[in-house]
């Protein structure tokens, strides 16, 4: 049999783009993702309208939250913070669960395997597409935290967390730069979902189980008798992307967040390749 051409790839690749990008699911994520920075936008703008500070004299909240009212290109950097900890990564999950199970669920999966993919090639066009929505989802959130900043506070030159002082434009790329190494913290993630993916035939039990394992990760990392782990969990170094408004730039943490996703897409890619290349498709 004839191998399928290149074209015939990207059209699968294509195609699975946009079921996934017209599916109400898909596009209701990312309609939340989109309000968050609203939201915390909102939130900030009524607590200093008075003149006060962002949470009074402790100045409690996430990340670069008391610079938003001075300049609105940190809402950004903020609306990034509060979302990766769980609505982005819950997002992915999601997706991910699905990529799989939910062609399984739906007795559409035997009959893609039927025209000329082959089972790497579909598994690697499921994980490109959950690895496109990681950073467009990780994008919406950027450009409507951008928007919102913009609309609700001023803009301008801003200073880093070093003190230093940088252009707008110049912290408009490192908002951009930031937002990437958000997205690249998301692969782990994604790996993790498609590999639960190949274990069901249930959309939503991969789903649960993802976002599951999420969440129990997370609360693992916060449990100080288990410091000497913590660095091997996915979400350990997830928050490193402020040493981006750094100057210099401290790279330490930030290498360790993305060898240890690389780490987690390869074990998890290759666990649900060889559970997905063996596994007996009766749907």
């Amino acid at each position: 049999m004839r191998a399928p051409s290149p074209l015939w790839a990207f059209g699968l690749l294509r195609s699975e783009l946009l079921t996934t990008f017209r599916r109400w699911r898909t596009l209701a994520l990312l309609g939340v993702l989109a309000a968050v920075p609203v939201l915390v936008g909102i939130a900030v703008r009524i607590e200093t309208s008075d003149g006060s500070s962002v949470g009074g004299a402790g100045g409690g909240g996430p990340a670069f939250i008391a610079q938003i009212s001075n300049n609105g290109l940190f809402l950004v950097f903020t609306a990034l913070a509060a979302t990766l900890p769980f609505f982005l990564p819950m997002a992915v999950g999601v997706v991910a669960g699905d990529a799989i199970a939910g062609e399984a669920n739906a007795g559409t999966l035997r009959y893609l395997l039927v025209a000329p993919a082959g089972r790497t090639r579909l598994l690697l066009t499921k994980y490109t597409t959950v690895i496109v929505f990681c950073l467009a989802a990780t994008l919406v959130v950027a450009a409507s935290a951008l928007v919102v900043g913009a609309l609700l506070f001023p803009v301008g030159d801003l200073v880093t967390i070093s003190g230093t002082r940088i252009t707008y434009g110049e912290g408009l790329g490192r908002a951009l730069l930031i937002a990437l190494v958000v997205a690249a913290s998301l692969v782990g993630v994604a790996a993790l979902g498609l590999f639960v993916s190949t274990l069901t035939s249930s959309g939503i039990a991969a789903m649960a189980t993802t976002v599951g394992l999420l969440i129990t990760v997370q609360i693992l990392d916060q449990i100080p008798q288990l410091h000497a782990l913590h660095p091997y969990f996915f979400s350990h170094y997830w928050l490193s992307f402020a040493d981006l408004m750094r100057e210099p730039v401290y790279w330490d943490e930030l290498v360790r967040n993305l060898g240890l996703q690389a780490l987690y897409a390869a074990v998890f890619g290759s666990a649900a390749w060889a559970r997905f290349t063996t596994k007996d498709i009766t749907s």
